[in-house]
C-alpha cells in the first residue's frame, strides 16, 4: 500500500473518522490531510482541529471549510427548482450535500498534490456510492481508499476499543452505543439506527432537535410572504436574505410551527431497504411555496413536463449522480423554465402544516377576465368548447361505434 502518498480525509473529528485517521497513517503509513465542511450542521468545528493536530496532522494539512453559501445557493436552490421529491417523500437532504463534499475534497487533493481521498462511508450505504461518483467524475484518476470495505473493525465496540489502544479521544462516552446514527446540514438532520431500525417503533419525541411537535406547536398561525426570482427565493417578509439566511430562516419558522418531520422506509441504491427519520422544516417550506409560484407563472405543457422529469432528477441526486451529463442538461432545461417564476407567495405555518395563502406575480400567467364566474364580457367563447370536446372525443366515438367500448 505504500504506492498512496497522500490521501485527503473528509474528516468530522467523531469516532469513525478518527480511528480512520489514525488507521490510514498505519496501515497506508501516507501523509493525511483532513478535510472538514461546515454546511451548517450546528456543531462545533474547531474541535476537530485540535484532534487532527493531536494524531499528528500538520497545521497546512488541516481545512475547515465553510460551505454554507455554496451548499444552498449551487446545490439545495437549482434542486428545489426541480420540485425534487425521492420515492414522493423524501427531500434528499443528506444526498444533495455529497456531491458538494466530494467537489472540495478533490479541489484540496489538487491543490496539496494527494493522490488519494478518503471517506467513513460504510460498505452498507448509499454515501460511498455518492461520493465516489463525484470524486470519479472530477478527477478519474484519483485513488479512494474506503476504510469500511477493507477493515476488520465492523462495530462500534471494536472502534471504541482501537480508539482506547491509540490514545484517541472520544467525546460523548456513555455506554457502548449511540442511540441515533445522525447526519445535519443547512438543509435537515437525519436519524437511523436503535429503535428506529424495528418500522413499527415510534420514533421518540426526545429525538427531535429541531421542532417541535405539531401538538406542541403555537395556536396561533404564523403568515409569512416569500419572493421569488427566477425561481429562488430572495427576500422573507420583505427582508433581502442570502440563500443560506433564507434556509436558516425557514428552519427556525418552520421548527417553531412543527413543519418538517418526515418517518420513512426508503429503497437504498444498493438494493436494500432502510428506514430513517428526517427533520427538513425549510425544505417543507420551500417545496409548497415554490410549486404555488410555479402553478401561477409556469405553461402548462411546461409545468406537467417538469413533473413527468422529476422523478428521474430525483433519483439521479439520490442515487449520486449530480455530476453526470444526464444530470447536468436536466438542470439547464429546469433552470431555463425558472425565468417567469417571479412573484411573491403567502403561507401560512400551522401545527405541522404548510398552508398556501396567495400568490401574486406580474408574470402570471392567471387571467381574471377569463377564469371569472361572472359575465367575462366576451375573453372566452363558451361556444369553442363544444368543437374541441367533439374532436378530443372522436377516438372514443369511432371505436364505440366498432364495439371496442
Amino acid at each position: 500500500m505504500s504506492d498512496v502518498k497522500k490521501v485527503v480525509l473528509a474528516y468530522s473529528g467523531g469516532l469513525d473518522t478518527s480511528v480512520i485517521l489514525k488507521w490510514l497513517q498505519d496501515v497506508y503509513q501516507c501523509e493525511v490531510v483532513t478535510f472538514t465542511a461546515d454546511l451548517g450542521q450546528g456543531e462545533e468545528l474547531e474541535p476537530a482541529r485540535a484532534k487532527a493536530l493531536k494524531l499528528g496532522i500538520r497545521p497546512e494539512n488541516i481545512f475547515i471549510d465553510d460551505l454554507r453559501e455554496e451548499f444552498v445557493r449551487d446545490f439545495v436552490f437549482p434542486m428545489f427548482r426541480a420540485n425534487a421529491i425521492y420515492e414522493g417523500e423524501y427531500l434528499l437532504g443528506t444526498s444533495i450535500a455529497r456531491p458538494l463534499i466530494a467537489k472540495r475534497q478533490i479541489e484540496i487533493a489538487v491543490a496539496t498534490g494527494a493522490d488519494a481521498v478518503s471517506h467513513g462511508a460504510t460498505g452498507k450505504g448509499n454515501d460511498q456510492v455518492r461520493f465516489e461518483l463525484g470524486a470519479y467524475a472530477l478527477k478519474p484518476d484519483i485513488r479512494i481508499i474506503a476504510p469500511w470495505r477493507e477493515w476488520d473493525l465492523l462495530s462500534r465496540e471494536k472502534l471504541l476499543a482501537y480508539a482506547e489502544k491509540h490514545d484517541i479521544s472520544v467525546e460523548m462516552k456513555r455506554g457502548t452505543k449511540s442511540p441515533y446514527s445522525m447526519d445535519a446540514n443547512l438543509l435537515h438532520i437525519s436519524y437511523e439506527g436503535g429503535v428506529l431500525e424495528d418500522p413499527w417503533s415510534e420514533p421518540e419525541e426526545e429525538m427531535w432537535r429541531w421542532s417541535v411537535s405539531p401538538e406542541k406547536a403555537p395556536d396561533q398561525p404564523r403568515y409569512v410572504e416569500l419572493e421569488y426570482r427566477t425561481g429562488d427565493i430572495v427576500a422573507i417578509d420583505g427582508e433581502t436574505l442570502t440563500p443560506a439566511a433564507v434556509l436558516t430562516r425557514l428552519n427556525q419558522l418552520g421548527g417553531e410551527h412543527g413543519i418538517g418531520r418526515l418517518d420513512l422506509v426508503e429503497n437504498r441504491y444498493v438494493g436494500m431497504k432502510s428506514r430513517g427519520c428526517y427533520e427538513t422544516p425549510g425544505g417543507t417550506i420551500m417545496l409548497k411555496a415554490h410549486r404555488a409560484m410555479e402553478s401561477l407563472t409556469l405553461d402548462r405543457e411546461v409545468a406537467h413536463l417538469k413533473d413527468e422529469l422529476m422523478p428521474r432528477y430525483a433519483s439521479l441526486v439520490y442515487n449520486g449522480y449530480w455530476w453526470s451529463p444526464e444530470r447536468k442538461i436536466l438542470q439547464t432545461m429546469i433552470d431555463a423554465s425558472q425565468a417567469p417564476v417571479n412573484g411573491v407567495v403567502r403561507v401560512k405555518l400551522y401545527k405541522g402544516n404548510v398552508i398556501v395563502a396567495g400568490r401574486k406575480s406580474s408574470d402570471s400567467l392567471f387571467d381574471m377576465n377569463i377564469a371569472t364566474f361572472e359575465d367575462d364580457a366576451g375573453a372566452y367563447n363558451q361556444k369553442d368548447a363544444e368543437g374541441f370536446i367533439k374532436l378530443n372525443a372522436l377516438r372514443m366515438r369511432i371505436a364505440a361505434l366498432k364495439g371496442r367500448r
